[in-house]
Formats: structure tokens, C-alpha cells, sequence
């Protein structure tokens, strides 16, 4: 009596001319009512006679052996397994939110779009991922985001497909429908641009500058933004100066919004543009707007049709910058728009510092009108130093800006104005391994005893003679 084959068995090798090939009529019997994976069965068993069939050359790779075997397990299986699409899931939920930054207002309402639509990609692939380690863990991961950013199960989601949600005054949405088209998705490159202090100045590419530029002088001239600042001496005999105005134009484009001008000068610093609007475009979601964060002191600038956010701050006497903008926009200037400090940087005749060096600043106080010097608060070295530590822990250029500072002015809202820098560029900068920038060797009239030893001295004889 012939023995039954066992499902799943191996198959016998036939290698029979093509005349005893069965007929078509007992094919098809052989797979009907098998189901939807009856097709990859018979591809398996042709594949398994083809390979049986075939006399190689040499012997047949124990690769090719064990492929041989998956596909008989497999066809003995009949069926087809739909992928585990978890990681797709988390590279758009990356995609949607990279851009994000959690110190700009409206953060939290597209972080929760985003979470949304991550746990509705996961719930569609509950099934087939039910036995992946990944997949739980992004359950429980999003479970505990949106816990503690208090979103809302039920809302609005973001599309992974920016055709669908293209939005012309959104820079992030027109940015990731010209990547989806072309095949690539990648998040915009910002750059950041802070001015404060006397004034030191952090331009786009990173560089720190302490400056002149006494009057009107251009931070920023290119086709979508212009920012100008006018500087003023803060001590008499001394170069530096520290800024008192700032005039910002927003230039129209497309229906986005028109022209908006902000202006802001020492001790009137409006939450309001020129024309008494508080924002620019229409709807409800507007393109442009001013949030006022402390009143007279503090004011926020979203340009979300160029992806651009501005802080400016009144500290003390005098007023600070910051600006985060896409990268793509700060270059899109003509050549005639090339003196821009936070682009290009001072021009050498503007600079203070030398080659990353900072003149100690004793001169400048004793060259003052003897009544001043004795009303101003002075400051030493050693206790400049122990002012601006209580403020910034790290010792980097932010410190040693205030230490000149405080040094050359005696004015302990610089102080201030050196830790509200360092915060705006925490908040803003794009790159945190840049946030802090050390210099290579001493600082302020450091690199040079003698030199600091003759300024001293120098100092008391004017002081006490």
C-alpha cells in the first residue's frame, strides 16, 4: 500500500519532458478553493521543480538550499503575511515634528496633531504588529506624550502627505510639499542672529563680534525681511555702544499678508506694528502676529509664512534681538543687500575685539568725569566676574560679554541683558551642541599681565590725582 505524503513533506523531483505536464483542467482543480494565497503556493512548487530540475555545474550553495526549503514551509503554509509598518509610523511622526520647536507659541497644538496621527498609524497596524517589541513601546510612548502635553485623543491630525494639507502662508507646509515632490523629505535648515550687550553680536554662521557701529546699521536685507538697529555710546571716551532702536519690516508676499512695520525704541516697546494691527493676513490662523510676553519689556514676532520668529526685549536702557530664519530665506538677498551684519558680520573697522580678544576696558572708566565715576557702580575684574557667574554658571562667551560689559559700564542690567542672550538663543538656535561658544584663550586682556597690570595702575593715578 503506497504511504500517504505528509503536508509539508518534501517534494519529489520530476523532471519529466513537457508532455506529462498535467492538463490545465487538473491545475486548476489542484488550487481551487484554496484562497487568495493559492497563486504564491504554485509559484513556490514551480520554483521548487525549477530549481530540481536544473542541473548546475557545480554543487548548489547551502544558501540556495535553505531558500528552497522557506519556500516549501512556506507553500505548505499557503499564506500571505501583511508587513509590520511600525517603523513608517515613527518616520512620519519624526518628519512631522522635527521642525517643532517647544518655545514657540503654537507648539503644543501641532505636536499634538502629530501624536494623533501616530496613534492612528499604530492602531492600523495593531493586528500585524501585534507580536513586535517596537510597536508596543511606541504605544506606550505615545500613550505618555500625550499625557503629558494634555492632548486630546479626539481632534485634529497631521497629514503625512503635505499635498493634502499645502498651506501657501505656512513655510514648514510649502517646504514639505516641494520636498514630497520631489521624492525626498527633509526639515528646512534654520540659522539664528542675537544682538545685545555693547553690542556683541552672534551672526548667522555663529560668529561673535563685539562691535562699534555707532547710528543706523542693517541686521538683516533680504527679499522677505529687513531689520535695522541704531546703536549709541553708553560711555563717554569709550567706543562701545549699545542699541536703543530697532525697526523691523515685514515685506508683503503673495495673499500672506502686506507690508508690516514694527518699531520699538528705548522705553516704548509696542505690542502692536506701526498701523495699530497686531497681525497680519486673514482668517483665523493668521500668517503674522505679535505676542506681548511682558508688558513694556518683552514681545514676540511670529512670521509663519517665512518660518521666521523674532524676540526683542527691553533690558535696562537699551533694547536686544534675536531671530530665528530659515536658511534658504537669509541668503535670498541681491547684491546690493550685502551689508548685513548678521550675514556677513561687523566690518573690521567696527570691531572692539581683536582676533577674539576684548581690551580690558579700565581706560574708558578713567577717562570719565571725575562726579561719574564716583555715582557709578565700578566693577574689578575678580568681582565683574562674580556678578555675571550668578547669572550664567557656563563660562562661555555670554559670560565673558558680560564681564566686559560690567566692566565697561558699571550698569549691572547688562548682566541681564547677557543671560536674556543666552536664553533666546537656547530657545531659538536650532542646534544645541552650538548654543555655547567657548573662546580658544583669555578673553579680556587676559592673554596679556603686563598689560593689565600697566591699565591698573594707570587707572588709580587718573582716580586719585
Amino acid at each position: 500500500m503506497r504511504k500517504k505524503r505528509k503536508r509539508g513533506g518534501p517534494i519529489a523531483c520530476s523532471c519529466s519532458s513537457p508532455a506529462a505536464a498535467p492538463s490545465l483542467e487538473s491545475r486548476r482543480a489542484a488550487w481551487t478553493g484554496m484562497g487568495r494565497a493559492a497563486p504564491f503556493c504554485a509559484a513556490a512548487r514551480a520554483e521548487q521543480e525549477r530549481r530540481c530540475c536544473r542541473r548546475p555545474s557545480s554543487p548548489l550553495p547551502a544558501v540556495a538550499v535553505f531558500f528552497s526549503l522557506g519556500l516549501l514551509l512556506h507553500a505548505g503554509d499557503c499564506q500571505l503575511q501583511t508587513p509590520c509598518r511600525i517603523q513608517k509610523c515613527t518616520t512620519d511622526f519624526v518628519s512631522l515634528t522635527a521642525h517643532l520647536n517647544s518655545a514657540i507659541d503654537g507648539f503644543d497644538l501641532e505636536f499634538c496633531k502629530a501624536l494623533r496621527a501616530y496613534s492612528a498609524c499604530t492602531y492600523r497596524n495593531s493586528k500585524v504588529c501585534r507580536g513586535n517589541l517596537v510597536y508596543h513601546s511606541a504605544v506606550l510612548g505615545i500613550s505618555d506624550l500625550m499625557s503629558q502635553r494634555n492632548c486630546s485623543k479626539d481632534g485634529p491630525t497631521s497629514s503625512t502627505n503635505p499635498e493634502v494639507t499645502h498651506d501657501p502662508c505656512n513655510y514648514n507646509g510649502r517646504h514639505g510639499a516641494r520636498d514630497h515632490r520631489g521624492g525626498e523629505q527633509t526639515p528646512p535648515t534654520y540659522l539664528f542672529c542675537g544682538l545685545f550687550g555693547d553690542p556683541h553680536l552672534r551672526t548667522f554662521r555663529d560668529h561673535f563680534q563685539t562691535c562699534k557701529v555707532e547710528g543706523a546699521w542693517p541686521l538683516i536685507d533680504n527679499n522677505y525681511l529687513s531689520v535695522q538697529v541704531t546703536n549709541v555710546p553708553v560711555v563717554p571716551g569709550s567706543s562701545a555702544t549699545a542699541t536703543n532702536k530697532i525697526t523691523i519690516i515685514f515685506k508683503s508676499y503673495q495673499d500672506c499678508t502686506d507690508q508690516k512695520v514694527y518699531q520699538a525704541v528705548t522705553d516704548d516697546l509696542p505690542a502692536a506694528f506701526v498701523d495699530g494691527t497686531t497681525s497680519g493676513g486673514d482668517g483665523d490662523t493668521k500668517s503674522l502676529r505679535i505676542v506681548e510676553r511682558v508688558s513694556g519689556r518683552y514681545v514676540e514676532m511670529h512670521a509663519k509664512y517665512i518660518g521666521t520668529t523674532v524676540f526683542v526685549r527691553q533690558l535696562g536702557r537699551y533694547l536686544t534681538l534675536a531671530i530665528r530664519m530659515p536658511e534658504e530665506l537669509v541668503m535670498a538677498y541681491e547684491e546690493s543687500q550685502d551689508l548685513q551684519l548678521c550675514v556677513n558680520g561687523c566690518p573690521t573697522s567696527e570691531r572692539i575685539d581683536n582676533s577674539g580678544h576684548l581690551p580690558l576696558p579700565v581706560m574708558a572708566q578713567a577717562l570719565t568725569h571725575g562726579a561719574s565715576s564716583q555715582t557709578r557702580n565700578m566693577y574689578t575684574l575678580e568681582n565683574a566676574s562674580t556678578k555675571c557667574h550668578e547669572k550664567m554658571l557656563v563660562k562661555d562667551i555670554y559670560f565673558h560679554s558680560c564681564v566686559f560689559d560690567l566692566l565697561t559700564t558699571g550698569d549691572a542690567n547688562f548682566t541681564a541683558a547677557a543671560h536674556s542672550a543666552l536664553q533666546d538663543v537656547e530657545a531659538l538656535h536650532p542646534r544645541k551642541e552650538r548654543w555655547h561658544i567657548f573662546p580658544s584663550s583669555g578673553y579680556i586682556g587676559q592673554g596679556n599681565g603686563l598689560s593689565l597690570s600697566l591699565g591698573l595702575v594707570c587707572f588709580m593715578l587718573v582716580v586719585f590725582l
